[in-house]
């Protein structure tokens, strides 16, 4: 059974006036969609998720960072989550294999919001299944290596433009997934 896969990011300095300038740099690395229909979508919640947003606003395919976040600082308090639905292009097998737009989800979670991991930055990929081959389905292997390799050069990318006190590629179940990933991969025999 697929799993929900998501990287959470501890920024170093990450704080109420630091984080909109850190979820920009997240969303200036981040690789939006080329084929998507409708551009993303921002909510912001204040104090935790179960509160309805104080804002929903979507923009157009081509919109650039700085106007994310300049429609979100007036929002920007301790107690603030910000959280942008969108996608980008992965392969998919539909059922044949098709470069697709994905949804994806990123939030910026402020130091006061209510969050159990306590993360800072966070995006969530969706089934896990989109970066791990399926015996099942011809051709699996191949693309979910090219997925997987868009999901390490985004990782690697964030890295690079924000500096991190901490980050960890999780899934929802608590399953290790570079266990699963070396344990998937193994049945094909490839090293």
């Amino acid at each position: 059974m697929a799993d929900r896969l998501y990287l959470s990011c501890w920024p170093r300095g990450f704080n109420e006036s630091s984080m909109l300038r850190q979820f920009a740099k997240l969303l200036e690395v981040f690789p939006f969609s080329k084929l998507a229909q409708r551009g993303p979508a921002l909510r912001i919640y204040a104090v935790e998720h179960t509160e309805p947003p104080q804002v929903e606003r979507e923009f157009a395919k081509d919109v650039e960072p700085a106007a994310i976040v300049a429609a979100a600082r007036e929002f920007a308090h301790a107690d603030s989550c910000f959280e942008l639905g969108a996608a980008w292009d992965l392969w998919r097998s539909n059922p044949e294999w098709k470069l697709e737009p994905a949804p994806v989800t990123l939030l910026c979670l402020g130091p006061e919001f209510d969050n159990e991991l306590g993360d800072c930055l966070r995006i969530e990929f969706g089934p896990d299944a989109e970066f791990l081959p399926n015996a099942k389905v011809e051709g699996s292997l191949r693309m979910g290596q090219s997925n997987l390799r868009s999901l390490l050069r985004l990782v690697s990318d964030i890295e690079k433009a924000l500096p991190m006190e901490k980050r960890t590629l999780w899934s929802e179940s608590g399953m290790n997934f570079a266990d699963l990933l070396a344990e998937t991969i193994s049945r094909y025999g490839v090293n």
